[in-house]
């Protein structure tokens, strides 16, 4: 049986970012891609693909099945009609420096989708790029939410579920996440329903009302329940 193809995003390097590269290959293109992002999707029953950033969006759309987008750094907040801001005597853009042609190929991609079906999920990074590409904004700097110190497995804070929404549905009332953000959502986009909240009131988890797009704020790929963790399920389930 044929599994679904699932694309994953991830992030532009190149030769002269990769230790011990020659010179004469400072300037060839080498993609990053979090294989826990992969695994996740393997073992809910999908076939990951890795998506280059040169990948026509229109045509990548056209033959997946499903889309991952995944985390990263900071989108640029003129996306959202903001100048970057500055945290004491540190920019933005030195902590967390910005990807322009990740923010363009991923906001491609989301265009390419449209009103298809094609089911989305957005973690961390991707549930932002989802928020700010229908129209949304970010608060930029929410120190409390970076627990940058802690492992990547550690469950720092609990998540709480909108009753009848989807990721109750996956979750039920409530859940304990790891936290790897500085940003979070502030305006809502158009078509989105915020569906799970931090105790603080950040929001932590967003639906589309009319479209299968769900994205959540912490990383379930980083956690140990990996394999099993129902998001991937969701995904995979929705691709099929």
């Amino acid at each position: 049986m044929k599994r679904p193809l699932i694309g994953i995003t991830g992030k532009r390097r190149f030769g002269r970012d990769l230790a011990g590269n020659w010179s004469s290959m400072s300037d060839s293109s080498a993609d990053d891609f979090w294989v826990m992002y992969a695994e996740g999707i393997l073992s809910a029953g999908g076939f990951p693909v890795f998506l280059p950033i040169d990948v026509d969006p229109v045509d990548a759309v056209d033959n997946l099945n499903g889309l991952l987008l995944t985390g990263g750094t900071d989108i640029d907040p003129k996306h959202y009609g903001e100048e970057p801001e500055h945290y004491g005597k540190t920019s933005a853009t030195d902590l967390f420096p910005y990807e322009p042609m990740r923010d363009e190929f991923e906001f491609g991609l989301l265009d390419a989708v449209g009103e298809t079906s094609l089911p989305v999920l957005g973690i961390c990074r991707g549930h932002q790029v989802i928020n700010v590409h229908a129209g949304g904004s970010l608060n930029q700097h929410v120190p409390e939410h970076a627990a940058f110190d802690q492992t990547i497995t550690t469950r720092s804070h609990e998540v709480f579920f909108e009753s009848g929404s989807e990721l109750s549905r996956l979750y039920g009332s409530k859940s304990e996440v790891n936290s790897f953000h500085h940003q979070t959502v502030n305006r809502l986009g158009e078509g989105l329903e915020a569906t799970a909240y931090a105790k603080d009131g950040a929001i932590e988890g967003l639906e589309h009302t009319d479209l299968p797009i769900l994205s959540v704020q912490w990383h379930p790929e980083m956690l140990p329940t990996r394999p099993t963790d129902p998001i991937f399920s969701w995904l995979v389930r929705n691709a099929g």
